[in-house]
């Protein structure tokens, strides 16, 4: 339950349009409904202002649709990450309206609409086998109401690439950057900004780059100030943190 719905059930309390035996139907799961695999926390858009998020890898088909449907009958934004095409059928079979977005492998659900941000989200990816993950940032983004920019292939091979980009850069009041290989996309990117750096390693890469070990250590060991560093291949984090900062400028 959101805090618009909250409030559309306290007023109609108020005026007598709901019974309090009914408002107490409707409050029995706030905070949190048990299922028998998953216990759902529907009362986290009110302290996050934005709803528990699903993780469908590991869980079944039916399993996420039992999660995705319970999550959407008492809120308008329902969002599964890391989701697969069974998932996507058992959920859309239940709920036709919801979005799957097979590169960012993420469904999503979004009944309303809210003013986007001023304030914009550059999203960077060094390459294009980054595109998933700059996808999975992107679609966090957008649920959360940013505004984006997306900018791809501008790795450090040919770093006049990014370079030639230094306008959208310092346009953004945030920027993510999403690389793999040796992971220095970001350090060069946090020298050439005064915005935040929110950096994202990527498991892209031949042997040695460890399944993302690799540019996550380089990452951690950033030069340019302004940086930090989720975790690898990580693009719902860096999109709610990043949202979460252009929040706090608007």
């Amino acid at each position: 339950m959101d805090e618009s719905r909250l409030r559309k059930l306290i007023d109609d309390i108020a005026a007598g349009h709901v019974k309090p035996d009914d408002a107490m139907s409707a409050l029995r799961t706030l905070p949190f409904e048990s299922l028998p695999f998953a216990t759902l926390d529907h009362h986290r858009s009110l302290r996050c202002d934005f709803p528990e998020v699903i993780y469908a890898e590991g869980k079944t088909p039916d399993q996420v649709a039992d999660i995705f449907e319970r999550m959407a009958e008492r809120g308008d934004r329902i969002l599964a990450t890391r989701v697969n095409k069974q998932h996507a059928e058992a959920v859309r079979l239940r709920l036709p309206d919801a979005d799957y977005h097979e590169t960012g492998r993420c469904l999503s659900l979004k009944r309303t609409e809210s003013p986007r941000s001023k304030g914009v989200i550059a999203i960077v990816a060094a390459g294009t086998s980054d595109l998933p993950v700059l996808e999975e940032a992107r679609i966090v983004c957008d649920m959360m109401d940013q505004t984006t920019d997306v900018i791809v292939d501008v790795g450090v091979a040919g770093v006049h690439r990014i370079l030639a980009q230094s306008h959208r850069l310092h346009a953004a009041r945030v920027v993510i950057v999403i690389a793999g290989m040796d992971g220095a996309l970001p350090s060069v990117v946090g020298g050439l900004v005064s915005a935040p750096v929110v950096a994202v390693p990527t498991s892209v890469g031949y042997g040695a780059s460890f399944n993302g070990v690799g540019p996550l250590l380089t990452m951690l060991n950033a030069c340019a100030p302004g940086v930090s560093v989720v975790n690898i291949d990580n693009g719902f984090g860096a999109g709610y943190v990043a949202s979460m900062i252009n929040r706090i400028g608007e």
